[in-house]
């Protein structure tokens, strides 16, 4: 398990870092504009603009961790397949789907730490600004944001793990209405209700890249 989490660090290190990068960049921008608008018209004026105009102030990173996910799935397992590395690692004396099963949670292990770093940033810094009501409004609107990078994440592995473009092209097709599921509802917190089962769907989309493996052992190829 170390080796392939070892393997896995480094094919995927600088990518990390400069999504990490990124990702707070865009976290800390957004709370800027929060600080900015606070400096300028008072924090009373913040408020208002959030309760009576459905504002957030964090829109800019609606598709960035859809953008995470779907890039470290792609860094992660085009040079694999490329490579032809996966029919190796396969045989090794290793159960197979938990060879796939620890890439795949590597992949889930590090979106985890990016993306508990943004939510960290944001929380501590509007915990000096909001009331409790407020930014939890904000952190449970980005929430399926940021689920959604998962499932990207997710989906994007399925499809590169797919021995046949046919069946890629197929994939991807589903991979986009699943994802579009995601970013249905603009309002702020409109998927509260329906978070849980979010989660769940989210965490469910990782079997299908068992589908794709069971494909590749069948000898199926491009």
């Amino acid at each position: 398990m170390n080796a392939i989490f070892y393997k896995e660090w480094i094919k995927t290190r600088w990518y990390l870092l400069l999504a990490l990068l990124v990702t707070l960049g865009f976290a800390g921008y957004s709370m800027l504009r929060i600080n900015r608008v606070a400096s300028m018209k008072g924090v009373e004026h913040v408020w208002e603009v959030m309760l009576a105009r459905d504002t957030v102030f964090v829109d800019l990173l609606e598709f960035i961790p859809l953008l995470v996910g779907i890039l470290l799935a792609l860094v992660q397992f085009v040079p694999e397949m490329h490579h032809k590395c996966l029919k190796l690692t396969l045989h090794l004396p290793y159960p197979q789907l938990r060879i796939i099963n620890l890439m795949l949670l590597y992949g889930l292990v590090v979106l985890l730490i990016c993306f508990a770093a943004n939510y960290l940033l944001m929380t501590v810094y509007m915990q000096g600004v909001l009331a409790p009501e407020l930014y939890s409004r904000i952190l449970l609107t980005v929430l399926p944001w940021y689920l959604a990078g998962i499932a990207a994440y997710l989906l994007i592995s399925w499809i590169c793990l797919e021995p046949t473009w046919k069946r890629r092209v197929l994939n991807l097709v589903i991979s986009v209405l699943l994802l579009r599921i995601f970013f249905l509802a603009p309002a702020p917190e409109a998927y509260n209700a329906f978070l849980p089962w979010l989660a769940i769907y989210t965490l469910l989309t990782a079997s299908l890249s068992w589908l794709s493996i069971a494909r590749f052992k069948a000898g199926e190829q491009d």
